[in-house]
């Protein structure tokens, strides 16, 4: 995948110009070259106030942005349903692009997590940037690393977890002679490590977390406030300026992604060489694959229809093979006509320029999103490969001439290994085909 996109076509308005019809909503905005070449992604609160400053006296003589500003030919814009979504959004396409002039976020470093071991006697609370996949309860991704510390500061003050690396076992009479820390000293811990708590009272400690976290801490930051506003009454200032404090952290737990939506892959690698053994034995392959395709539609402002494929090398994205697909016979959505022409158009020139089939073709859907790239096949009277679709919801794996679709575990690593297949499929769609808009789009060709 490069990270060339078309630019500005002829007679079109002028970066300057153009970044005044931008909305004032949040989203990420993208700075390229007369190449095309992303020279530049960022997030805004207000993109059209953001953008605006990079053509101005101030931007053009500033050390930092001065070298950016020169090469400016063009600028386009994503959306995002919120900062936190535009944050999120950034990191991902400095990521996937590299752009020259973004120095931070291309690394491997990720967002944080809360996670809550909820399988463990008593649960431990932790801040981590690598997440278990088992036995825990995930909140995150969160955008401030710094935010986060500060909030389960003020939760282990308020609920009194623990937040140790003690694997304290309920049934070991052995723990009732242990130590407890500091935390519990100061009323910060009530000590499982001692068990001074009942694992009974300490899960409802938890749930009560658990309830704050996902959303319901309306009737808490109502009691805070007040305590707060009492506190300032009796002259208080340092009191008050505390609860203030933990009342604005705890209003930004609110400020983090979706756990399955805001998916980071650095953050959980998956075993390629298992993924693939898996599924040749589930879906009863001769051999384990090695190349994978997967397609996915998307449409543009509901009317104009792309696709995208990605392709997948012994496990792992082979990003010079992904190709998209400007949908050309189907008129306003459907599409099963356009997984039928996406998948007519890519297998034909495969024949004809008489290169290898991949191994397995993912279509991002059901039953029918199956059954119309089975139709595809048909109408150009090719064997289609091992072909199989993947539901999102349930993630269910549909086979043809099957009556009922494949249930893998959740933690399988031929699931997993589809699921990531699927996502980058949609992804490459998703993050791109907004960019794109109100341009001709490059596709693969007939």
């Amino acid at each position: 995948m490069s990270d060339t996109l078309p630019s500005s076509e002829p007679g079109a308005l002028l970066p300057a110009d153009k970044v005044k019809q931008f909305p004032t909503t949040p989203g990420v905005y993208l700075m390229k070259d007369d190449q095309g070449r992303v020279l530049y992604v960022g997030k805004a609160k207000n993109l059209r106030n953001r953008t605006a400053h990079y053509f101005t006296k101030a931007a053009a003589e500033d050390p930092r942005t001065a070298d950016l500003v020169r090469l400016i030919a063009d600028v386009d814009f994503v959306p995002a349903p919120s900062e936190v979504d535009a944050i999120l959004m950034e990191a991902r396409l400095v990521k996937d692009i590299q752009p020259r002039f973004n120095v931070e976020l291309k690394d491997d470093k990720s967002f944080p997590y809360l996670q809550i071991r909820i399988r463990e006697d008593f649960p431990r609370v932790e801040f981590t940037r690598t997440p278990r996949r088992r036995g825990v309860r995930l909140y995150g991704p969160f955008t401030s690393a710094k935010s986060l510390r500060h909030a389960m500061q003020v939760l282990q003050r308020l609920f009194k977890f623990r937040t140790c690396t003690l694997d304290i076992n309920a049934d070991d009479p052995r723990w009732r002679w242990f130590r407890p820390c500091l935390l519990h000293s100061i009323n910060q811990c009530t000590a499982p490590c001692n068990f001074r708590v009942s694992k009974e009272d300490y899960r409802r400690q938890i749930r009560a977390l658990r309830m704050v976290l996902e959303g319901k801490k309306d009737r808490l930051l109502r009691e805070m406030e007040k305590e707060m506003l009492e506190a300032s009454q009796k002259l208080e200032f340092e009191r008050a300026a505390r609860l203030r404090d933990d009342i604005t952290a705890l209003k930004e737990l609110g400020q983090r992604g979706d756990v399955q939506r805001d998916v980071q892959p650095e953050v959980f690698p998956i075993d390629p060489k298992k993924g693939l053994v898996g599924l040749r034995k589930v879906l009863g392959l001769e051999k384990t694959p090695r190349t994978i395709e997967g397609v996915d539609i998307a449409h543009l402002g509901g009317s104009e229809t792309v696709a995208s494929l990605v392709q997948f090398l012994d496990g792992l994205p082979f990003k010079p093979g992904y190709r998209r697909f400007r949908i050309k016979s189907v008129a306003g959505i459907d599409d099963f006509a356009s997984i039928r022409e996406v998948v007519s158009r890519r297998f034909r020139r495969l024949q004809q320029e008489e290169q290898t089939f991949p191994d397995v073709l993912l279509i991002d859907g059901g039953k029918g999103q199956l059954n119309a790239a089975l139709d595809a096949f048909r109408l150009l009277a090719i064997e289609p490969p091992c072909l199989i679709s993947l539901a999102k919801r349930e993630e269910e794996i549909y086979r043809p001439g099957a009556a009922e679709p494949l249930r893998l575990s959740r933690h399988a690593a031929a699931l997993r290994l589809l699921q990531y297949v699927r996502d980058e499929a949609h992804r490459f769609a998703q993050h791109y085909h907004h960019i794109l808009r109100r341009k001709k789009l490059q596709d693969d060709g007939d």
